[in-house]
């Protein structure tokens, strides 16, 4: 439940949210997601949260990262972390629950309601805090998927669960291979994965 005078900040997982919204077969327009969340509060922030591989020549998720940036969204990235598992596999980490956790605890004093974009379990004491503080918390994810994209413990204590797969028809759009063009053209929006 949305209220039109409520002061509204999202936080978005950004690999979270793109794993949730892959197994549910779309991709998010993120012009079409701030333009519905603006429709149902007074906005005040839109975070975006990704781990970036500094170390390679062309990052897919670089695209996306410089169109939301101009395109209304905070953007809070650092380096990736590139290491080898013990089977000899490439692996990157790239973590951003803490500060994701900090800048929600630093804004708590100045929203009534903070919507988190992720399924990740391990939010659930920063949904707690913050709840505490009387802010209201909706989370987005999804138990559609197989498995469920949403740590249970997450979805019974945020104060409003929204299912990704019922927004899927206003921020959604069909799955597409990367399309974007080095063209240097910020009003369209890339089409460039948005996992980190």
């Amino acid at each position: 439940m949305f209220y039109k005078d409520e002061r509204l900040a999202l936080f978005i997982d950004g690999s979270n949210l793109y794993a949730a919204a892959k197994a549910l077969g779309f991709d998010i327009d993120y012009k079409l997601l701030r333009q519905e969340f603006v429709r149902r509060g007074k906005m005040l922030r839109a975070f975006y949260y990704t781990a970036l591989l500094e170390n390679d020549e062309y990052s897919p998720i670089r695209p996306l990262v410089d169109w939301l940036h101009y395109n209304g969204f905070t953007m809070v990235t650092k380096p990736a972390k590139e290491y080898t598992d013990s089977q000899g596999r490439r692996k990157v980490k790239g973590n951003m629950d803490i500060e994701l956790t900090v800048d929600a605890m630093e804004l708590a004093p100045r929203v009534d309601h903070i919507v988190l974009f992720s399924g990740d379990g391990d939010f659930r004491p920063l949904v707690e805090s913050l709840q505490r503080q009387g802010v209201r918390v909706s989370v987005v994810s999804t138990i559609r998927s197989q498995p469920p994209m949403i740590a249970d413990e997450l979805r019974r204590q945020a104060d409003n669960f929204i299912e990704l797969d019922e927004l899927k028809d206003v921020i959604g759009r069909p799955p597409r291979e990367q399309q974007y063009s080095d063209r240097g053209d910020r009003d369209r929006e890339p089409q460039a994965a948005a996992g980190a």
